[in-house]
């Protein structure tokens, strides 16, 4: 079910929004044997994320560190 007050993105909507280019999310759309990145959309031929999805995948992705600075030695 779409969301009404959610916009669909494209695949460079996307991009920007991850600090990638959109041939990189194509790249790993196409990998086999199973494609990477955040979740997508096949409508006809058209490729969209749920701005969720993208959401989903940077949390995903993010490393917890210990918050203490460590010294140079």
């Amino acid at each position: 079910m779409i969301d009404e007050t959610q916009k669909l993105l494209t695949n460079s909507e996307a991009a920007d929004l991850l600090g990638l280019s959109p041939r990189t999310l194509e790249s790993w759309r196409a990998a086999h044997p199973k494609p990477v990145g955040p979740k997508f959309l096949r409508i006809g031929r058209s490729i969209r994320y749920r701005p969720a999805d993208v959401n989903g995948y940077l949390t995903r992705r993010t490393v917890e560190t210990d918050d203490v600075a460590v010294a140079a030695g």
